[in-house]
């Protein structure tokens, strides 16, 4: 039987998305590059972290990794998976979240819309 590994996200500039994602989520972390990592993606004629195509989240929980990688074509419909956030305080939640870069798209009663700062939509509910 299959379990999950990873959530792969497309992005125009993986590096900034992710630590966008890394802010956004309790127990999540852009992984560090260590030598070998910074030689690989040299020898693959990337300067740096910054142009990685791929860029990894690291969960600090044992949770699934997510991967942000880059893709040539902008999003341009609604995603047709996305990720659903909870928070003990959802209104407190939704101001540091818009300061992080993402914009509130729809309310509902029971949840809010967001886009990050690629238009990827993910929710926001309070905790149960």
């Amino acid at each position: 039987m299959a379990r999950l590994q990873d959530i792969v996200v497309d992005s125009a500039h993986p590096a900034s998305l992710a630590r966008f994602w890394a802010a956004a989520l309790d127990g999540y972390a852009v992984a560090p590059y260590d030598e070998a990592e910074l030689a690989r993606l040299r020898a693959l004629g990337i300067d740096g972290p910054e142009d990685d195509p791929t860029v990894l989240l690291e969960p600090l929980d044992g949770g699934p990794r997510i991967f942000l990688q880059r893709v040539p074509e902008p999003k341009r419909v609604k995603n047709r998976l996305h990720l659903d956030l909870s928070a003990p305080d959802p209104a407190t939640e939704l101001d540091r979240l818009t300061a992080l870069g993402a914009t509130v798209f729809a309310r509902h009663d029971d949840h809010v819309v967001l886009l990050d700062p690629e238009g990827n939509e993910f929710c926001v509910t309070r905790d149960t």
